[in-house]
């Protein structure tokens, strides 16, 4: 059971990281755009990592609310941990905002960090 979640949130956490990842590349481009307008790298990575971690806050209370509305058809299921076990919630949460913070970052300073004119002629 508990390799199963593990193997669960491992997949969560790699789908999270690929789609976050890609989205942050594909605006390249526009991150271009706003370091040749004069906007400061610091800037621009900090306006990518929260609309990253917006979309991963928004996410993950609907998560949240979905899997607290549908524990009761699994609570004959789980052994020694009660069915809102609040430390698990909240574990899992961090970990998966970790991961997306990640994700947001490590594209985002690359780009932060181009100079414009290529990131312009990026496709």
């Amino acid at each position: 059971m508990a390799t199963d979640a593990g193997v669960a949130l491992l997949l969560a956490a790699t789908g999270i990281y690929a789609v976050i990842s890609y989205s942050v590349t594909q605006q390249t481009h526009e991150i271009g755009i706003r370091l040749a307008l004069g906007a400061r790298p610091g800037e621009v990575l900090r306006l990518i990592v929260w609309h990253g971690l917006k979309l991963t806050l928004l996410g993950i209370a609907i998560g949240l609310a979905g899997s607290l509305a549908l524990t009761r058809l699994i609570v004959g299921l789980l052994y020694s941990v009660s069915s809102t076990d609040p430390g698990t919630f909240a574990l899992v949460s961090l970990i998966l905002t970790g991961v997306a913070l990640g994700a947001c970052l490590a594209p985002a300073c690359r780009a932060a960090r181009m100079d414009p004119m290529l990131a312009l002629r990026y496709e």
